[in-house]
């Protein structure tokens, strides 16, 4: 299933070594004169960063085969390919059948019958979130028009912690500030440590994860469709779709358990005259409905899957066990690219669900 969306819908396609890799956007607004500026910005954010990042970088040339004419949507069907071309697809020849420690190489050769495109893991691949800062580029444009501004930064990587956002402030500077950052953090004493982490491990031949905390503001009371597009259900599912998340909370998440509930509700007053709350501790979502307050989100990110340490795997065809030594170009860490693959996500979650209240709004 690679079509998902409601309002508006996206499909992806195209895999990691394939000559391209694309997305089609179906029902954007017609007229619209995409913002390449940002596109291209947000792009080159993913990309990789030397010693902290895989060598493997894509410049990412894109082209707008369908529903773009004269530098505006024509209405139709809006189609972007990015071609490949720093591809290394020997660096998988062994790799057919035995699958490496942690992908989704053997479960994929099972489901697939062994035909599926493993070459960098193919349509499981990272490299396919390239596609998601098209689609979250393009929805930005659009909630800039509604005040919405999004960003994201590193919570942690391994045991490295960065501040927390205050999740009940609009601190829209803060977050402009993040989303022009290729590697967010709120506190930048912290980012050396980081780095340094980041570079002994890739010496070590090993990998690290981290969380991302993403924070919106200037969301309107109601987004949400309950019960199964509530704002939490639609959002940890697009969330979900990122290679390498393992785990989604809102706000306090799990934490909100171990306090009493005089102390985790967020209590209702009057602030400079518009119904506020005290506290922001379930993160601007009550019964799958945003509340107006800042919307939280954190997101865990495992270790990166392919190191080049000595690992245990099995060849699926003589049923043997080996030794296997992951080769090519692989990131230490996903967690500094994944915080702009993050917001892009949510860019497009809040807009697709924005657009209910919208039509909403239009019959009454």
């Amino acid at each position: 299933m690679n079509t998902i969306g409601n309002n508006i819908k996206i499909t992806f396609f195209g895999e990691s070594h394939a000559p391209v890799i694309g997305v089609t956007i179906d029902n954007l607004p017609v007229g619209l004169a995409i913002d390449e500026n940002l596109l291209k910005f947000n792009l080159e954010k993913r990309r990789p960063v030397k010693k902290i990042s895989t060598t493997r970088v894509e410049p990412d040339n894109y082209r707008f085969t369908s529903g773009y004419k004269d530098g505006r949507t024509t209405g139709g069907p809006l189609t972007i390919e990015i071609d490949n071309v720093n591809t290394l697809s020997g660096d998988y020849d062994n790799l057919r059948v035995i699958p490496r420690p942690s992908h989704a190489d053997y479960p994929a050769y099972i489901k697939y019958k062994g035909l599926n495109d493993h070459r960098g893991g193919g349509f499981f691949s990272g490299r396919m979130t390239a596609l998601w800062i098209v689609v979250g580029s393009i929805s930005e444009q659009i909630l800039k028009d509604e005040n919405i501004v999004i960003a994201s930064h590193i919570l942690s990587l391994k045991d490295i912690k960065d501040d927390v956002f205050d999740y009940n402030s609009d601190n829209e500077d803060q977050l402009l500030k993040l989303k022009k950052s290729y590697f967010p953090v709120i506190n930048k004493s912290i980012e050396d440590k980081m780095i340094s982490l980041i570079e002994s491990t890739k010496m070590s031949l090993d990998s690290v994860g981290g969380i991302i905390e993403a924070k919106a503001i200037n969301i309107p009371v109601g987004l949400g469709e309950p019960y199964f597009l509530s704002t939490e259900s639609y959002i940890s599912s697009l969330l979900y779709s990122i290679p390498g998340v393992k785990g989604v909370e809102f706000g306090l998440g799990f934490d909100i358990s171990t306090i009493n509930g005089s102390i985790a509700n967020d209590q209702y007053i009057i602030r400079n005259g518009k119904i506020s709350t005290m506290s922001n501790n379930n993160g601007g979502i009550l019964g799958g409905l945003t509340t107006g307050r800042p919307l939280i989100v954190k997101v865990a990110f495992k270790p990166t899957s392919s190191i080049a340490k000595p690992q245990r795997s099995v060849n699926l065809e003589t049923g043997e066990e080996v030794e296997l030594i992951v080769k090519g170009r692989h990131d230490p860490q996903i967690v500094s690219r994944a915080s702009h693959v993050v917001d892009a996500v949510l860019h497009f979650a809040v807009l697709d669900l924005l657009l209910f209240l919208k039509k909403k709004d239009a019959h009454t």
